[in-house]
């Protein structure tokens, strides 16, 4: 059963104190930290629900499902970011649409949005996924590729490389997940002042719902919470 806008605001006021509490323990400002609500399988009025909550950003995984949305008018009033799996083919319907695409996995997709944004006369957003735990089921530059990459990513003018995003092996507790998230900052400080020109490292998004306030402790200045906001999905 969906939840009701009060329960969606409790939660969303919930996970506000937890990235607080986390951040001040980390001797981090809290309000470096923006909350992404992960919107999959949840209809337009849940969203505007968490919208009303005070989340900052909406995140969708499929696109046909954030078209119907937009086109609802679900996302008024926040950014819309697009935080799953993107094919090359559903490339033309993202970009302009999404302040950001968090999960930009290959060369060969990076260049897609590239060509697909200088031919909309824009310039896109987006996050290299890093695959942190070097997961064979999992897409995403292993670590060690990421000084290359982003030489390469210099190369394409409808791209700007805004930061790094990474989803770590599962783990039994989120304190499992702690050194993937300090291995996840290191390689973003040790890569966020490369001198390129479209290059502007200032994202680093992990951490979801079951991890989080760990996620935070290590630097995360995106958080994408799904159930934690609206319940357990409902798939169909």
């Amino acid at each position: 059963m969906a939840l009701t806008g009060e329960e969606i605001a409790r939660n969303v006021a919930y996970i506000r104190s937890e990235i607080r509490a986390a951040a001040l323990e980390a001797g981090r400002d809290p309000s470096g930290i923006r909350l992404v609500a992960a919107t999959k399988t949840n209809d337009a009025d849940a969203v505007r629900a968490a919208i009303a909550a005070g989340v900052d950003i909406c995140g969708e995984n499929r696109v046909q499902e954030m078209l119907e949305k937009n086109a609802q008018g679900a996302y008024t009033g926040v950014p819309l970011h697009f935080i799953g799996h993107l094919q090359r083919n559903k490339v033309r319907q993202v970009v302009g649409l999404c302040q950001l695409i968090h999960s930009v996995d290959s060369l060969p997709l990076l260049e897609e949005i590239s060509r697909t944004a200088e031919r909309k006369a824009l310039v896109q957003d987006l996050l290299l996924e890093i695959n942190i735990g070097n997961e064979a089921s999992k897409s995403g530059f292993a670590p060690e590729e990421l000084p290359g990459v982003l030489r390469q990513a210099a190369e394409f003018p409808g791209i700007r490389v805004r930061g790094l995003m990474a989803i770590p092996p599962v783990c039994s507790t989120e304190e499992e997940n702690r050194p993937f998230f300090l291995k996840m900052r290191k390689l973003f400080i040790d890569n966020c002042e490369k001198k390129y020109d479209n290059i502007a490292m200032d994202c680093l998004s992990m951490g979801m719902s079951a991890d989080y306030p760990e996620a935070v402790r290590c630097g995360a200045t995106l958080v994408r919470v799904g159930s934690g906001i609206f319940g357990p999905r409902h798939y169909t």
